[in-house]
């Protein structure tokens, strides 16, 4: 028996969650096990002893792995072994950081890990909430410094009812999805989706998952003192005092014309040039010794983290008690925009949508299920039939590197839009296309990603995808000083990286249908939310007309090199006889009008095709192959052969009757060779089918048949 093993039980929601420690990863800094239901997750966090001589950030890294076994699977394709993370786990990752980090003492920059490990699954216990509190846990009892606890929740709304942690299979119903963290006294992150929810429903929303989040935090706590270690000693790698001394002193003046320029570029190569400034004047050796520097050190990084915080001190004044932003913006301004569509000659659909210095090019790829994206998890093998990819290339942002491919943030980024633009396809099966958006990123400024989804949703429009609504997307900011805050909209790159929150809001004039919260600081209140979502439906709306100049609806047609598509329902037991033994038969259709034919396993069957008239004749083959043709229903056949009885005629492949001598024509007829010959066309009627499914067929019921000429 493990006599350092203890167990601490915590009714979360309805559900029982059991934290465990001293049994499993003794040797980390901090582990947790956590069970809930049949969901079982080990979340541990070790951070580094030493920093560092030139380490300036925060290096900090969250790791999520699904482990296929845990819900006894096998992974798919040619390896076996889980390797680089998927998609849903990135995403993952990126949520259980964003909270926390705020939340590290400012000045720590020991490199920290955080890895959480799904080992057993169970559909009704999303692995997603609990890897992030259990790894709220291991940090809660490691010696890490960390001014936690926080507490993870999802909020689903089910019949107009909120629900906390709904299991996997209850999404389906609900109009909201919503993760938020918090800790006791503030929230710390928001992202989801939801069905044009009204701001005040979001709200609404976030503050009932906060009360929630408030109560696992204090079991958290619990569970620290009774099992956590004491918080180490570290050394905080702060600016130089000294030097930021001196350049309150020496360098208001100096700070305040970077601010004042406009250009992103230009004001760039200013603060460079600042910077430069400062290092020429603490060069010699009496200035090193003035300022506390040793003779060796080397001064560009230290006096880079000065400027930038003097310049963010600088910045956030101006704001909080001038009103006013970098290059002299108001703070409800958003930047000038400009729209186009059908920008790209050869795709369904495309779109560039600028907003000041923030630029996206937009495609939209329309086509049947090869287009489908598989995604293989624990959770089981699904396919998406909408999807949008967005990349980040650093020529966006005057960077000389090569693409080196899709990192987290692009995943991240990606996510967000294509959740905001999902919620506006139609609701019923009336769009059948598998529909791939493109958001390239040509220039960047702040909000690529709200860029994304203006420019997603006119590229969508332009395609002529049945949108509900034009979608559009703003990024909020904002500066706090004690009590005293401002709510910045649209904001800049620097007013991000400077400044206390990244709130990104995106939706329709009718509501909110995706929203994400990042903050640096110990969390917002609720009236901050309130605030920052007003002034984001402002700004939205004013993007939404500005957007309608060169789109307001989706176009009432497709273009030129969309794949038309028809459809129509078979009984499930009866897919194998359209396809045929081998695929001949679905082959064959698909050769012969010249169309692409998919079935799904509930019987439904989506032809493809450019050409409308032979799109409806395969329509009308498959129909007559299934479902076999109609009594009294006239047809076109051809004669496949002559008997002595009479000719046996297809009315489609795989589908005969025979017409008999005496339904050729009123006459006798001694010779059927005298009227037909193999490969003749001809329309005839269906006048018997025999309880064995036999057809017998008419001409002259139709029309009688004349001798051929010799």
């Amino acid at each position: 028996m493990n006599e350092n093993k203890r167990e601490f039980k915590y009714n979360y929601g309805g559900k029982e969650i059991i934290i465990e420690t001293g049994r499993l990863a003794k040797q980390a800094d901090g582990a947790v096990f956590i069970t809930c239901e049949g969901t079982q997750i080990l979340s541990t966090v070790v951070s580094a002893k030493e920093v560092g001589e030139e380490q300036d950030f925060f290096p900090l890294l969250v790791d999520y792995k699904e482990k296929f076994y845990a819900a006894g699977k096998f992974l798919g394709g040619v390896n076996k072994r889980e390797g680089r993370p998927s998609n849903a786990e990135i995403l993952l990752m990126r949520m259980v950081d964003r909270p926390f980090r705020p939340l590290f003492p400012s000045g720590y920059y020991y490199e920290t890990i955080i890895q959480a490990t799904v080992h057993s699954f169970d559909p009704s216990a999303d692995p997603e909430v609990f890897a992030g509190v259990a790894s709220a846990a291991a940090l809660a009892i490691s010696d890490v410094p960390f001014n936690g606890p926080a507490g993870f929740c999802k909020v689903g709304r089910i019949n107009g009812e909120f629900v906390l942690n709904p299991s996997l299979n209850d999404w389906d119903k609900s109009d909201l999805e919503l993760v938020v963290a918090g800790s006791k006294d503030a929230i710390l992150m928001v992202e989801g989706e939801a069905d044009e929810l009204p701001e005040e429903v979001m709200v609404e929303a976030i503050m009932w998952a906060h009360e929630h989040i408030k109560g696992l935090c204090e079991f958290i706590e619990s569970v620290a003192k009774a099992v956590g270690k004491p918080k180490r000693a570290y050394t905080s790698v702060t600016p130089n005092n000294a030097v930021m001394e001196m350049l309150r002193k020496n360098h208001e003046a100096t700070a305040r014309a970077c601010l004042a320029i406009s250009d992103k570029l230009k004001r760039q190569l200013s603060v460079q040039e600042f910077e430069a400034q400062v290092t020429k004047e603490l060069e010699s050796p009496t200035e090193r010794a003035k300022y506390g520097f040793a003779e060796g050190d080397k001064l560009g990084k230290k006096i880079h983290a000065a400027v930038d915080e003097f310049i963010s001190e600088i910045m956030r004044e101006d704001i909080l008690n001038r009103g006013k932003r970098i290059a002299g913006r108001a703070l409800t301004e958003v930047r000038p925009i400009e729209t186009e569509v059908s920008v790209l000659k050869r795709p369904h659909g495309s779109s560039l949508f600028t907003r000041g210095e923030t630029q996206v090019l937009a495609a939209v790829t329309l086509g049947g299920k090869e287009g489908d994206q598989l995604a293989d998890s624990i959770a089981g093998v699904s396919y998406d039939h909408f999807y949008l990819h967005y990349t980040f290339a650093p020529y966006s942002v005057g960077e000389a590197r090569g693409y080196r491919g899709v990192g987290r943030r692009e995943i991240g980024h990606g996510n967000l839009a294509e959740r905001a633009l999902r919620k506006l396809l139609p609701k019923d099966d009336s769009y059948q296309y598998t529909t791939r958006i493109t958001c390239e990123v040509t220039e960047s400024n702040g909000s690529s990603s709200m860029g994304s989804v203006c420019s997603g949703s006119m590229a969508l429009m332009d395609a002529g995808v049945p949108l509900r609504a034009a979608v559009a997307g703003v990024a909020m900011g904002l500066i706090k000083e004690g009590e005293k805050f401002v709510i910045l909209t649209d904001i800049l790159g620097d007013e991000d990286h400077l400044g206390d929150m990244d709130f990104k809001v995106a939706g329709t004039t009718k509501g909110i249908s995706a929203i994400q919260m990042d903050i640096k600081i110990a969390g917002v209140s609720k009236e901050i939310f309130q605030q920052a979502l007003k002034q984001a439906y402002e700004g939205r709306l004013h993007i939404l007309g500005e957007m309608a100049k060169s789109i307001a609806r989706p176009r009432s047609e497709y273009k030129e090199g969309v794949p038309r598509i028809m459809t129509t329902k078979i009984e499930p037991d009866r897919i194998g006889a359209l396809i045929g033994p081998s695929g001949k038969n679905i082959k064959a259709l698909q050769e012969e009008f010249k169309v692409t034919v998919e079935v799904t396993d509930d019987g439904k069957v989506k032809v493809l095709g450019s050409d409308t008239n032979k799109l409806k004749e395969a329509i009308a083959t498959i129909d007559m192959q299934i479902n076999g043709p109609k009594m009294n229903g006239d047809y076109e056949g051809v004669v496949v052969s002559i008997k002595e009885y009479g000719a046996f005629v297809d009315l489609a492949p795989n589908v005969s009757g025979l017409l008999h001598v005496s339904e050729i024509c009123s006459d006798r007829v001694k010779s059927v060779e005298e009227f037909l010959d193999v490969g003749d066309k001809l329309t005839v009627r269906v006048v018997e089918i025999d309880r064995y499914g036999k057809i017998k067929l008419s001409a002259k019921a139709v029309k009688a048949l004349t001798k051929k000429s010799k």
